[in-house]
């Protein structure tokens, strides 16, 4: 292995692999270093794959990558403790190439494919490779130290796509994450037959559904659940705020059972067996929580950066490759300059500010804050909402005049709809 490369890229996810495979093709000699035995064996997502930045790097990637399904259809659902209310959406133009560019994946298949594309293009990855720290000399970054023989490797740039929980990026001056604007994830893989999987949930061959679960998904505290169909498995799972887990002493694993008994997901798992258990930490604090991104010979990107849409869109993947998209375009402008200090790699910010990463992160800048701020929306709304869809459509031997006015007086009793109407006005950033 050479002592000195053009460009170290520190993590195999999809932002490092990204700005490896981008790298590589411009001829940029470019090192990647991840820690676990192979791309994808540390990685996990809850299994959506965003790809129109993939689709540009790799033109129409989906005949060759290892893909679970296509999504077709999508459904939200706020539960109270036994009841849901539901929003579904099925579009037939998302069943045709590019089939919306949204994918289930399966991280130890897909990102070992990706891998491979970026070591077919000229990166050089090497695995089982813990970085430490970094190297620096005159005040600047000029390589890593690897916890393996010839451990010191130099190079013009170090970009950093080590995930959220980056000790280098701390090293390097990131701050710790809020425990607030921090989501645990947790996932279980289920394994149910493919015929099984496309009738329950009304798909055909290759179709895939998104399931989004919120309000008392986790037992009324904040965060959600989801479901989603793999070829033959389903990734099951739920997030929750390291700060809600930390103060109330709250198990992850017993909040993911907790989510798989509620009548509207039982239903769903029945006759499955759970195949795999993960988990990842995921920066969900948004624009304001975004760390100074370049310094002299440095670059954060993906989750290392914080670049996660923290809406209703849930929206990662795509943001971490863009990210290591552009940070690839920055290297290959400054290796033509031969200058790789800050000014020339603030040429990364700019791109940022251009796209759609930090025009959606500013949208969505107030969504961390207003869902720290309003609890009900994890339980209370839910369940006086369901209440009153409930008794609007019980059948009893009263008018409806009379059955309607009672039931609008208990709600009112319960909750205060000025209140209601004004967090509606708020929480409208969450999908506006």
């Amino acid at each position: 292995m050479s002592e000195r490369f053009d460009a170290i890229v520190v993590g195999a996810g999809p932002s490092g692999i990204a700005c490896a495979y981008k790298l590589a093709k411009s001829g940029i000699n470019v090192v990647v270093f991840e820690r676990g035995g192979a791309p994808g064996a540390k990685n996990v997502s809850g299994g959506i794959l965003y790809s129109t930045i993939l689709n540009k790097l790799i033109p129409e990637f989906w005949k060759e990558a290892p893909v679970e399904r296509h999504v077709v259809r999508r459904r939200y659902s706020f539960l109270s403790k036994d009841s849901d209310v539901s929003f579904d959406l099925k579009f037939a133009s998302f069943d045709r190439p590019p089939y919306n560019y949204s994918f289930t994946v399966l991280r130890a298949r897909f990102d070992a494919w990706f891998a491979k594309k970026a070591e077919e293009a000229g990166a050089l990855i090497i695995t089982e490779a813990v970085v430490d720290d970094f190297i620096m000399e005159d005040g600047r970054i000029r390589g890593v130290k690897v916890r393996r023989e010839g451990g010191e490797v130099y190079a013009d740039v170090v970009i950093c796509a080590e995930g959220a929980n980056s000790v280098l990026a701390e090293k390097a001056g990131r701050k710790r994450p809020d425990p607030f604007s921090m989501v645990l994830g947790v996932k279980e893989v289920i394994s149910l037959p493919k015929d099984i999987i496309e009738d329950r949930f009304s798909l055909e061959e290759g179709q895939g559904a998104s399931f989004e679960f919120f309000g008392e998904a986790l037992g009324g505290e904040a965060g959600s659940g989801f479901v989603y169909t793999n070829t033959d498995t389903l990734s099951v799972g739920i997030g929750c705020p390291v700060s809600a887990l930390k103060d109330k002493k709250l198990k992850p694993n017993d909040l993911l059972d907790s989510f798989k008994k509620h009548p509207s997901v039982k239903n769903l798992l029945r006759g499955g067996a759970i195949e795999e258990y993960s988990a990842h930490l995921i920066p969900e604090g948004g624009y304001g929580a975004l760390p100074e991104l370049v310094k002299d010979g440095l670059i954060l990107v993906g989750d290392c950066a914080g670049f996660v849409n923290p809406s209703v869109y849930k929206e990662g993947s795509n943001l971490a490759m863009a990210s290591g998209l552009f940070a690839a375009e920055t290297v290959i402008e400054a290796k033509k300059k031969g200058d790789f200090s800050k000014k020339t790699l603030d040429g990364y910010v700019k791109r940022l500010a251009g796209s759609f990463v930090v025009k959606d992160l500013k949208r969505y800048k107030d969504v961390p804050g207003l869902l720290r701020s309003t609890p009900e929306l994890f339980k209370e709304y839910p369940e006086r909402v369901l209440e009153l869809l409930q008794g609007y459509f019980t059948v009893s031997d009263e008018s409806k005049e009379d059955a309607h006015r009672e039931i609008k007086r208990l709600f009112r009793s319960k909750v205060s709809v000025w209140r209601l109407l004004f967090d509606i006005y708020r929480l409208r950033r969450l999908i506006t």
